[in-house]
């Protein structure tokens, strides 16, 4: 379980691809504070920790997790939003978020707006996951506010502070960006959707 505050970058140092899966090496600061079989979300993917070596370390991603997510857009030197699981007893400064990414989207827009930012993004609606004005959303693993609700695209506004300390200042018209709905809102939208 995570938060969708974003604590740290990592730098993506090699990737290597193994039948199915995809073996993904990090640089990154928390490093030395990670064991092996943790859990850390990369852009919002919740990825198994499964080896480390000084400040490196190395998850791996099976079929299904790429299938659904950006994995198979990155690159060697991509920076990726780092997340450790939240602890029991913590402040929960976000939105509950489980790390499992429902789908992919596109960045449509982006504009300054002296002195925040404001972002589009466009995702497959046939999937029958839904936003709505003020209500939550993570977009690469940040948890925010949504500002701008319709069918297939929703708009953000994030504050300098989240530009600087996450890979949205990276974003441009077209980045794929990974996708985790509201919790509560896809169970009440399963709810009517089987009446």
């Amino acid at each position: 379980m995570f938060t969708g505050i974003i604590e740290t970058l990592g730098t993506i140092q090699e990737i290597k691809k193994d039948k199915d899966n995809i073996h993904i090496t990090i640089d990154s600061a928390i490093t030395s504070e990670l064991k092996i079989d943790q859990s850390v979300a990369h852009n919002g993917i919740c990825l198994t920790v499964v080896d480390i070596k000084d400040s490196l370390y190395t998850v791996t991603a099976i079929g299904e997790t790429i299938k659904k997510t950006t994995i198979s857009h990155w690159e060697k030197g991509d920076s990726v939003n780092l997340e450790r699981a939240m602890k029991l007893g913590d402040r929960l400064d976000g939105h509950i978020v489980q790390g499992h990414v429902d789908q992919t989207g596109t960045c449509i827009a982006t504009h300054e707006t002296n002195g925040s930012w404001s972002y589009t993004f466009q995702y497959d609606d046939s999937l029958n996951n839904i936003t709505i004005e003020k209500g939550s959303i993570t977009v690469n693993g940040v948890s925010l506010t949504i500002v701008d609700s319709k069918k297939n695209e929703f708009g953000v506004a994030i504050i300098p502070y989240t530009f600087e300390h996450t890979n949205f200042h990276d974003f441009k018209v077209g980045t794929k960006i990974n996708l985790e709905f509201d919790v509560i809102g896809k169970y009440v939208s399963r709810l009517y959707s089987n009446k």
